[in-house]
């Protein structure tokens, strides 16, 4: 297998190592080189043994090039990143999840596998896996490896529940993610496994936490803060410290992908964070999402307009450009806003919210008093 990933990434080239975020860029004309190293079933060229023995302690001297790059061919799209929802069941039943329902509905391998090279072929290097709880689906082994295989690299969004399990741990040690973020929804076992509905939650998740920080992997932890775990919000930052690990905070609910406000009741008031002004994003430009049976939207919020991806294929793709312009235009209640210079909601968002029903104080900027807006 691989040691590292040679790959065009926005405009640019990198070297990649399988588990590590750290990249070092090249000229256009050293990844053709490399390539052709490949081909010739030359070594791996001192130019870059060098940099790679200092930067990973890898010693690549007189080591086949084939052997140890994958090179990636450029594509004529650039796809740099994805997410790929595998499933969106879980073993969970938080209250605040922007999926709503959870339903246990994928795809056959077959399909999985084309998706896969598809997003390979678009120029995805970066590949997020989540789901649902992604480690719970059955074809989460396969589609980590092949993914793997194909020269991503990878991040998997996890509640940690079935990191324990050899087969996903061992998987994950000998295929190293260059991240695994575990959601961190509490600090006792009494809020854990009453936020997650689920009884044994917290032992679940610390078994998969221990057995990852033991095997060396890769961890941030997401501090998921809503009304039922507040209170131990700096019991939790005391969790993270204690294994060394990064976090981000997360606490603003939002409403379920599809529009209805049911999460935004686990919304803890005095914990909501300002978000700083959108200016705009690259989703449908150079990210993409794709949903459980295949369907390929601009992100995860704005999933009104998508592509079957299993029908038309690398082609369809071309469409996303054009949804996301409409997408992140100010439309709706958002439009001729005096505010709009300022916002700090995207459109997408702010069309769930208004599709929720939700109050405009959580959402929108403007202090005084004004006709709620929604979508029918």
């Amino acid at each position: 297998m691989h040691e590292l990933i040679a790959a065009p990434f926005l405009n640019a080239h990198y070297v990649l190592r399988p588990g590590d975020p750290r990249g070092l860029k090249i000229p256009e004309h050293c990844h053709l080189g490399l390539q052709q190293a490949v081909a010739d079933a030359a070594v791996v060229p001192d130019w870059l043994c060098r940099p790679v023995l200092k930067q990973w302690g890898l010693d690549l001297t007189d080591r086949s090039a084939a052997e140890a790059l994958l090179v990636r061919t450029p594509s004529s799209f650039d796809y740099g990143r994805a997410s790929y929802e595998l499933n969106m069941a879980c073993n969970w039943e938080c209250p605040h999840c922007y999926l709503g329902v959870k339903e246990d509905a994928g795809l056959p391998w077959e399909d999985r596998d084309k998706i896969l090279h598809v997003l390979r072929d678009a120029g995805v290097v970066w590949l997020q896996i989540t789901g649902g709880e992604p480690t719970i689906d059955k074809g989460f082994a396969a589609a980590y490896s092949r993914a793997y295989e194909l020269g991503m690299m990878i991040e998997v969004l996890t509640n940690g529940s079935r990191l324990h399990n050899p087969l996903i741990l061992s998987l994950l040690t000998e295929r190293r993610p260059y991240r695994l973020t575990l959601s961190l929804y509490g600090a006792t076992e009494e809020s854990y496994d009453r936020l997650t509905q689920r009884r044994g939650a917290w032992k679940s998740f610390r078994r998969g936490l221990d057995a990852a920080h033991a095997a060396q992997l890769p961890i941030e932890l997401s501090l998921i803060v809503t009304r039922d775990n507040e209170h131990e919000i700096d019991a939790m930052y005391a969790l993270a410290e204690s294994y060394g690990v990064r976090t981000r905070e997360y606490n603003n609910m939002t409403p379920t992908y599809f529009g209805t406000g049911e999460t935004l009741s686990a919304q803890a008031l005095t914990r909501r964070s300002k978000r700083g002004v959108f200016t705009g994003c690259d989703a449908g430009n150079t990210s993409l999402h794709v949903d459980p049976l295949g369907m390929a939207s601009i992100c995860k919020v704005a999933r009104s307009k998508q592509i079957p991806l299993l029908e038309e294929g690398l082609a369809g793709l071309s469409k996303l450009g054009g949804i996301a312009d409409q997408a992140l235009l100010r439309q709706g209640g958002c439009t001729g806003c005096t505010l709009s210079k300022e916002c700090s909601t995207c459109m997408p968002l702010a069309e769930r919210y208004r599709q929720a029903k939700a109050p405009l104080g959580s959402y929108c900027q403007h202090t005084e008093k004004r006709k709620e807006v929604s979508t029918p």
